[in-house]
């Protein structure tokens, strides 16, 4: 590869911080390892995994065996009860 990019580094907190440019093409979120290779020499690689969110909403209903619960048992809190009340007295 025989793109060259130039930064500067800036103070972050108690840190020194260098910001890479969007045309390098690293999608932001990407979990990173540095690796000094010499002084003032680093490589940069992407860490083995990355955390993935999992949609998890296509699995309702799919366990077998599993049956949901009426609405009917479940006793209701006395505050819906109460207000269920108020609102037919209107």
């Amino acid at each position: 590869m025989d793109d060259e990019y130039q930064g500067k580094t800036f103070k972050s907190g108690n840190s020194v911080a260098l910001r890479l440019p969007k045309g390098m093409g690293i999608p932001e979120g990407t979990e990173i390892r540095m690796v000094r290779e010499a002084p003032m020499s680093f490589r940069i690689e992407p860490v083995d995994a990355p955390r993935r969110k999992i949609d998890i909403s296509g699995f309702a209903g799919k366990a077998p065996g599993a049956k949901l619960i009426p609405h009917g048992d479940f006793d209701e809190r006395p505050s819906t009860i109460a207000r269920r009340l108020a609102a037919t007295d209107k």
